[in-house]
């Protein structure tokens, strides 16, 4: 069956409710869907104007934060990068440690000049995406973990990378959809994020490879069937 964008923001509402922030997909590209502003110090702030509807688009020059442009895929790894997080941070126990840490991202700069962040619902069809970032308490992070594992066996279906909450969300989304994968991501754990994100929430990070093949089955899932999740769906839709 094809994937059909409209019908899975209708059924991710049904499945969470109407106090739910919709799914946020990303891509990069030659021209901006948006006006690029510069953004002061960590960008992820921006995302909250996506989440309320406007797109937003950025290139090395509009995003100040040397370790977002190179999770971004737009410019390389600054080089004061591993000994800030491990002596300034304190987030590695040495810069050595942090570079191998980031090897293991395989980070690529993209050949394109801007990355583009606009919600699932008003994204243009046709549009190659690499997958979507959604803002999440940890009621949602139930349904959506819940989700995640309801046809997968493996035990780190979902994951928690370590890393600056671009990385772990964005960059690991990037990756796992080169590689057509099937792994999903929790990021936002990173002390440096936390004060740019409401206090009560974290990010699911789902690629592409992966949201068309779960929105398959979601009507299967505890979301439409469970009545425990129902409890947690009132919960999160208080009347």
């Amino acid at each position: 069956m094809a994937f059909n964008k409209q019908q899975l923001v209708k059924d991710y509402k049904e499945a969470f409710g109407h106090n739910v922030a919709l799914p946020i997909a990303f891509w990069h590209s030659d021209t901006p869907i948006a006006e690029p502003e510069k953004t002061g110090g960590c960008f992820i702030p921006v995302l909250e104007d996506v989440r309320c509807g406007y797109p937003v688009s950025l290139d090395a020059e509009t995003m100040l934060c040397g370790g977002g442009k190179c999770y971004c895929g737009l410019a390389p790894l600054p080089a004061y990068v591993p000994s800030f997080v491990s002596e300034k941070e304190h987030y590695k126990a040495s810069a050595e440690l942090v570079e191998r840490a980031i090897s293991q991202m395989d980070i690529q700069v993209s050949p394109y000049k801007y990355i583009n962040f606009q919600r699932l619902d008003l994204m243009d069809e046709g549009i190659d995406y690499y997958g979507v970032l959604i803002f999440a308490t940890p009621d949602i992070l139930s349904g959506l973990v819940s989700w995640a594992y309801f046809d997968n066996a493996s035990q780190d279906a979902v994951a928690v990378p370590w890393g600056s909450g671009c990385s772990a969300t964005i960059r690991a989304v990037i990756r796992e959809n080169e590689l057509m994968g099937r792994q999903c991501f929790i990021g936002f754990f990173d002390p440096s994020v936390r004060p740019n994100v409401n206090k009560n929430e974290l990010m699911f990070a789902i690629p592409k490879s992966r949201l068309e093949e779960m929105a398959e089955y979601i009507h299967d899932t505890c979301l439409f069937n469970g009545k425990a999740w129902q409890k947690v769906r009132e919960r999160i839709n208080p009347e």
